[in-house]
C-alpha cells in the first residue's frame, strides 16, 4: 500500500508525514486490498491566518468502493486524528457488511476488529505543542490549473470518472462511505445516468435522465432500501 500527502495553501512538515504514514499503515487490517491512501491537508485562504481552520481529507482507493473521511480543527494533527477515526469506522462498516454478505449472520465484533489499533483522541491533538509551519506564499486559486484562460473570473472545473453500473441500494451505500450529499452512477436496472442524494431524515432521492421519457414532469416512484418489493408509482 502507498500513501500520498499533499498540502493546499500550506506546507506539510516531515514530522506530520511520518506521523500520518505510521497511522495509515494500520488500515490494511480493515481495508480490502487497499492500494493507495490519499491525504490532503488544506487551509482556507479567505480567513485570517491565525483563525483559519485546517482540514484533512483521507481517501482510500482499493478493490472495493472508494472510502473517504474529512475533518477540520485548529491543528492539523487534531484534524488528522478526527478524520482517521471516521475513516476507521467506515472501513469497519464495509468489512462487517462483507462478512454478512458472504453468509456470516453475526459480523465480527468491533472490539475484535480494532483490538490491535491504537486509540485516538477526539478532543485534543497528540502534537499539541507542534511548531508552527512557516508561511507559504500561495496562489489565490485552489490549484495551479484554476487560473482562468479567458477574461472571466468565473471558473468551471470538470472531473471525469469511470462509469460504474450499480444498483440504487449500492449507490446509497457508496454515497455514505465517501461522506457526500449526492452520488452519480449508472443505474444497473435501467442503464441510464442517475444521481442519488440525501434528503431530510433517513430518506434519499434519486434523479435519472432518460432521453426516451415521454412525460416532461417525470415519473416518480417510491421504494424501500434493501427490499424485494417492487417500487410504487405515485
Amino acid at each position: 500500500m502507498e500513501f500520498m500527502i499533499r498540502g493546499l495553501n500550506l506546507s506539510v512538515s516531515d514530522r506530520f508525514r511520518e506521523y500520518a504514514g505510521e497511522k495509515l499503515t494500520k488500515i490494511e487490517q480493515l481495508g480490502d486490498k487497499v492500494q493507495r491512501v490519499d491525504v490532503k491537508v488544506s487551509k482556507e485562504t479567505n480567513s485570517r491566518a491565525s483563525e483559519a481552520p485546517l482540514t484533512v481529507e483521507l481517501t482510500v482507493v482499493g478493490r472495493g468502493p472508494v472510502i473517504r473521511a474529512e475533518a477540520a480543527a485548529a491543528d492539523k494533527f487534531a484534524a488528522f486524528d478526527l478524520a482517521h477515526g471516521k475513516l476507521l469506522e467506515r472501513l469497519r462498516r464495509v468489512k462487517d457488511k462483507r462478512k454478512v454478505h458472504h453468509g456470516r449472520h453475526a459480523p465480527v465484533a468491533v472490539n475484535e476488529a480494532t483490538s490491535s489499533l491504537t486509540p485516538v483522541s477526539s478532543s485534543e491533538p497528540i502534537y499539541a505543542q507542534s511548531t508552527p509551519e512557516p508561511a507559504v506564499e500561495v496562489s489565490p486559486y485552489d490549484i495551479e490549473n484554476d487560473i482562468p484562460a479567458g477574461d472571466s473570473p468565473v471558473l468551471i472545473r470538470r472531473k471525469v470518472f469511470p462509469a460504474t453500473a450499480l444498483t440504487l441500494d449500492d449507490a446509497v451505500d457508496n454515497m455514505e462511505l465517501v461522506g457526500h450529499d449526492f452520488y452519480l452512477f449508472i443505474d444497473s436496472a435501467t442503464g441510464i445516468p442517475s444521481v442519488v442524494y440525501r434528503r431530510r431524515g433517513w430518506t434519499y432521492g434519486v434523479i435519472s435522465l432518460d432521453p426516451d421519457a415521454q412525460e416532461p414532469a417525470g415519473v416518480e416512484e417510491v421504494s424501500a432500501y434493501r427490499s424485494a418489493d417492487e417500487p410504487v408509482r405515485v
